[in-house]
């Protein structure tokens, strides 16, 4: 399939399931996953109108950046550079690439512990930004995925609402690679549900809205239980 069919095809797709779920199509944003590909395919996937980009590791996404962005960059261009590409960075963080995410991704998606979110924080601090992050809960208990304990989230939370340059925007999940259909509804829903626990907490100065949840495998079972972000990578924008 070229660029252009496999869009169209997500995007039946996804209606579809909003259809099923009584959603609005508006309500969900898309996450072409670049990693797998090169400069000139993400720029392909610019040119078909997809602006939300997401990469797992700087190292891979330099080169697209650069060639995206012209090279260079300071914290007002960080959230809307050239080519209108926005960047969300999608993978396990150390707390050692703070300094050469921070400012060049407008989004992070996998805030899963107090020493990296002290480190975000002074980071966005030096480069006067405010970081919008999704907390990273492992809500499948896979002792290999990355994320909160369920029930560390509250206190996390607790932790956030005192960091003046993160902004919580809403909570990121992944269901088990092995799982397959059905298996995955239990993981999205209880993300949800989360997610709802922590609105009704008040614990953080601001509700959140956003789930991060949903991939090329398992996204219209993710879409029925309420993500708001799908992250797709080969199913959108194929491999090199």
């Amino acid at each position: 399939m070229t660029l252009a069919q496999r869009i169209d095809e997500v995007e039946r797709r996804l209606k579809a399931a909003c259809a099923r779920s009584g959603r609005d199509r508006s309500d969900i944003e898309l996450i072409a996953v670049t990693k797998y590909v090169g400069v000139e395919q993400t720029q392909a996937v610019l040119r078909h109108g997809l602006t939300h980009m997401g990469e797992n590791r700087w190292q891979d996404a330099a080169p697209k950046w650069n060639a995206i962005t012209g090279g260079g960059w300071d914290a007002d261009r960080a959230h809307a550079p050239a080519g209108q590409a926005v960047w969300h960075f999608i993978g396990s963080l150390q707390t050692n690439k703070v300094k050469d995410v921070i400012g060049k991704f407008t989004y992070i998606h996998s805030l899963d512990r107090l020493s990296l979110a002290q480190a975000i924080n002074r980071r966005a601090e030096q480069l006067g930004l405010v970081v919008p992050c999704f907390l990273q809960v492992n809500v499948s208990g896979e002792e290999s995925k990355h994320g909160l304990a369920p029930e560390a989230l509250l206190p996390f939370a607790r932790e956030l609402a005192s960091m003046r340059h993160i902004r919580p925007a809403g909570l990121m999940t992944m269901a088990p690679l092995d799982a397959e259909g059905e298996q995955t509804r239990p993981v999205f829903r209880g993300l949800r549900e989360l997610r709802d626990e922590l609105n009704g907490s008040a614990v953080l100065a601001e509700p959140v809205r956003g789930l991060s949840m949903g991939m090329s495998g398992d996204f219209e079972i993710a879409v029925e239980e309420g993500a708001t972000w799908l992250r797709l990578g080969t199913v959108l924008v194929g491999k090199s």
